[in-house]
Formats: C-alpha cells, structure tokens, sequence
C-alpha cells in the first residue's frame, strides 16, 4: 500500500456512505447554488455574486473541514486507523491520504458550485481563473488539515457532527454566508483571521498575498496540533 493507495480508500469510502453524501455533498452544494439564485430573484445579479462568493465559506467548513473530521473520528472508533497503522503505511502517508482525498473532493465541489451559479443565477467567473484556482486549493487543503487535528477534540464517532457545527456558524458568519450579521467591531479582525475568511477575502478582493499568509499560519497550527495530539484510537481502548 502506499499513499495513492490511502487517498483512493478515503475516496471510495466516502462515496459509498449515503448518509455522509447528502451532509457533505447534496446540503452544501444546494446552499451555494440556491442562495445565489434567490438573491437574483429578490435583489439583483450583485448580491447574488456577492452571497455565493460568502458562500465557499460553507462549501470549505462542510466539505473539507466536518467531512474528514467525522470521517477520521469514525474511523478511529472502529479502529479502522489502528488497523492502517499497523500495515506498512506510515502514520504520514495514512493522513496525508485521507487528507488529499477530502480536499479534492472540496476542490471539486467549490468548481461544480461555480459553474452552475454561472448558469442559473448569471454569477460571473472569477475574473483570475488561476488566482481563484490556487486559493481553493490551498483553503480546500488547510480546511481538511484542521478537520483531521479537530478530531483530537471529538469523544465519540457520533458527537463529530456536533463538535464540528460551530465551526460551520462561525465560518458562515464571519464571512456573510447567512446575511449582514451585526458583529461587534472588535471582533471583525479577529474573525478575519479565519481560513475560511481569509480565502472568501481572497476571491472578493483579488488580493492573494495576506489571504495566502493566513493560511500559512493555519497550516503550521494544524500540522502542530496532529503532531501532539492526533488519536489514532478511541479512548475507551
């Protein structure tokens, strides 16, 4: 086995879950194609740009980040994981598999949501193709790292939803996805610092330097925080 190998199990079991396609495929993928086409039919083409760009904010917080954070949580409770470790997959290869997997399919999923606000809300495309390319990936990529550290902080296989959901409601928040939100002004900076926010800033604005910085940043807590505290075992063994 080796790491194609670890990516193409994560891939199949994920297709194979029907529970976890409508989660983490069917919900997201209908929020950031209908919320779009309701603000064309009630306000104008703007604003329908304007709430699908908040929008990958939800794709990236369910399809990366609660995705390989339920996956690995469960995963781990039916020693699935354990059993890997024990193969002749380093714990890297284990990981960096399902973590590859998960943002691919986020990748994949931000692209399908692109190409249909397009047709059915009139949304244009990104006016840098590639600069819009590469700050997907790279949020796809830091959002499903900071899933698979999160698992360190779910007890159970079936709390990994509810663990996960603030993530979502701030990530959703902090970016506009569920509407102009009265926040404090203090806090507006600190959410800013969100990787969530930090791409959505990214594909607003065309400014990729301090999006790209951000998430750096993030990268180094997640690959920190699965060095010290990742369990490969449910905690009753």
């Amino acid at each position: 086995m080796s790491l194609t190998a670890t990516y193409r199990l994560g891939t199949r079991l994920f297709w194979r879950d029907k529970s976890m396609l409508f989660g983490s495929v069917l919900t997201p993928v209908g929020l950031a194609v209908g919320m779009p086409l309701l603000m064309k039919n009630v306000l104008n083409p703007s604003a329908a740009t304007a709430i699908f760009q908040s929008t990958i904010s939800v794709l990236l917080a369910i399809t990366a980040f609660m995705n390989v954070a339920v996956a690995l949580a469960t995963r781990r409770d039916q020693l699935v994981l354990k059993r890997l470790r024990a193969s002749r997959l380093t714990d890297g290869q284990i990981l960096l598999g399902q973590i590859a997997s998960t943002a691919t399919q986020t990748v994949a999923m931000i692209a399908l949501s692109t190409v249909a606000v397009r047709v059915v809300a009139g949304v244009p495309f990104p006016d840098d193709p590639l600069g819009f390319a590469a700050i997907t990936v790279a949020g796809s990529a830091v959002l499903s790292l900071l899933g698979a550290a999160y698992t360190a902080a779910i007890p159970r296989a079936e709390l990994a939803a509810a663990f996960t959901m603030p993530v979502f409601l701030v990530s959703g928040v902090s970016a506009g996805a569920m509407g102009p939100i009265p926040l404090p002004s203090w806090l507006r900076p600190a959410l800013d610092l969100l990787p969530t926010s930090a791409v959505v800033n990214a594909v607003k604005t065309g400014d990729l330097a301090v999006p790209a910085l951000v998430l750096a940043a993030w990268t180094v807590v997640g690959l920190v925080a699965l060095r010290l505290w990742f369990r490969w075992e449910p905690r009753r063994s």
